[in-house]
C-alpha cells in the first residue's frame, strides 16, 4: 500500500481508503456489528489505513463500529469523520437528505459526540458533510481553525454531495486555506466535477487534495452490477435510472483493454484499473471504494500496487470520454447532476441542472 499527503497538512492517507458508509447502515447490504468490525479489521490488515466515516451514517452507528474496530490500533489509523447533518432532531426518511446545522453550538456538540462514539480524543481529518457554500461562514471556518490549533483535528475537508455536482462548494474548498481536502464523486464515467477541481488545484497552485468516492460508478466498473443483477429497493444504488446502467455496460465493454496493460508489469482487474486511473492524478490523495466483503478488500486494496496506466492508455481513455465512449443515447442522469442553484455549473459549461431542494 502506498500513501500520499493530504494537502500540506502532514497527514498521510493510504491510497485506498475504507468508506465506512458501508457499515452502520443497510444501504449496501445488511451485516451484523461483528461482521462490520471484521471488515474494518480486514481492511487494516490489508494496509488500508485511511478510514472515512460520518456521524450521520446509521445515526452514529458507523462511528461506534469504527471505534470498536480500531480499539488498540488507533495509531495505525488515519481517522476521518464528517459532521453537519442534524439527525438528532430529525427522523431519516429512506435515503432522503436530512436538514443541516452549521452553527457553532451545533457543530461543537456534534463533534464532541463523534469523538465519544469513536472513543478518541482527536480525528486526523474532519469534514463538513455536504455543506452549502453559503453555510460555511467565517464563524464556521474560525471554529474549524480552533479545533485544528488545539490538536483535536489534524486536517480539514469538505465532503460534497449528495448528488453529482456542487461545483461552487468544491471551488470554495480549493480556495479557502483552511481546507486540506475536497471529497467528491469521481470516476472514469463521472469525471465532472472532479476534473474541474483537479484543474482548479493545478491552475491556482492550491495545496488542496481530492478524495475520490464512488470510484466504481455505482457498481459498473467493478462489475458488481451486471445486466443480470436485481437491485433491491433498499440498495443505495437502486436510485440510479435503468438507462444509466444500460449505457454503462456499453461503456465498460469499450474499456476492456484496461484489463490487459500495454506494458509487462503484471495484470490488473477492471476494478483495480478504475482506481489506478484516479491515482494517475497527483491531486487525488485517496480513493474510497465501497467494500462489501473480504474479497473486495483483498482485490481493491491491492490496486495501490498493480501496474499504473501508461500514457497511451490514459490518452486513449481521454479520447473515449470525449466521445462519450461511443454511446449515443441518454443515460437518464440529468436530474441527478446538481448544484446549489445551477449558476456555477452553467457558467462552467457543464451539462447539469440546478438542485431541486
Amino acid at each position: 500500500m502506498q500513501h500520499r499527503e493530504l494537502g500540506n497538512s502532514g497527514v498521510e492517507v493510504s491510497e485506498i481508503g475504507f468508506g465506512a458508509w458501508v457499515v452502520g447502515t443497510d444501504w449496501w447490504g445488511d451485516r451484523s456489528d461483528e461482521q462490520a468490525v471484521g471488515m474494518v479489521e480486514d481492511a487494516l490488515d490489508s494496509g488500508v489505513t485511511y478510514v472515512d466515516t460520518g456521524d450521520v451514517y446509521g445515526h452514529g452507528d458507523s462511528e461506534e463500529i469504527i471505534g470498536k474496530a480500531i480499539d488498540g490500533r488507533r495509531d495505525e489509523v488515519t481517522l476521518s469523520t464528517k459532521i453537519g447533518y442534524d439527525f438528532y432532531d430529525n427522523p431519516q426518511a429512506g435515503h432522503g437528505e436530512l436538514p443541516k446545522e452549521l452553527n457553532r453550538e451545533y457543530l461543537t456538540e456534534a463533534f464532541e459526540a463523534s469523538l465519544d462514539r469513536l472513543d478518541t480524543d482527536y480525528v486526523d481529518v474532519l469534514q463538513l458533510h455536504n455543506a452549502n457554500v453559503d453555510e460555511v461562514t467565517p464563524e464556521v471556518r474560525d471554529l474549524l481553525a480552533e479545533w485544528k490549533a488545539d490538536g483535536r483535528v489534524r486536517a480539514l475537508g469538505w465532503a460534497l454531495g449528495p448528488s453529482i455536482g456542487w461545483l461552487a462548494e468544491g471551488d470554495a474548498a480549493v480556495e479557502y486555506e483552511e481546507f486540506d481536502a475536497v471529497q467528491t464523486v469521481f470516476n472514469l464515467f463521472e469525471q465532472e466535477p472532479g476534473r474541474h477541481f483537479v484543474d482548479s488545484i493545478r491552475e491556482s497552485g492550491s495545496d488542496t487534495s481530492v478524495i475520490a468516492r464512488v470510484p466504481h460508478s455505482s457498481g459498473l466498473l467493478n462489475e458488481q452490477v451486471t445486466p443480470d443483477t436485481v437491485l433491491e429497493d433498499g440498495d443505495h444504488r437502486s436510485h440510479r435510472p435503468k438507462e444509466w446502467y444500460e449505457t454503462g455496460w456499453e461503456k465498460v465493454e469499450a474499456i476492456r483493454f484496461l484489463e490487459e496493460p500495454d506494458h509487462a508489469e503484471g495484470t490488473r482487474t477492471m476494478a483495480q484499473a478504475a482506481i489506478r486511473w484516479l491515482l494517475a492524478h497527483d491531486e487525488v490523495a485517496s480513493v474510497t471504494p465501497t467494500f462489501r466483503d473480504g474479497d473486495d478488500i483483498a482485490e481493491w486494496s491491492a490496486a495501490s500496487d498493480v501496474p499504473p496506466l501508461s500514457e497511451a492508455e490514459y490518452e486513449r481513455l481521454d479520447d473515449l470520454y470525449a466521445r462519450n465512449f461511443d454511446v449515443d443515447r441518454d443515460d437518464g442522469m440529468d436530474v441527478l447532476r446538481t448544484s446549489v442553484d445551477g449558476d456555477d455549473i452553467e457558467a462552467a459549461g457543464l451539462d447539469k441542472r440546478a438542485a431541486s431542494y
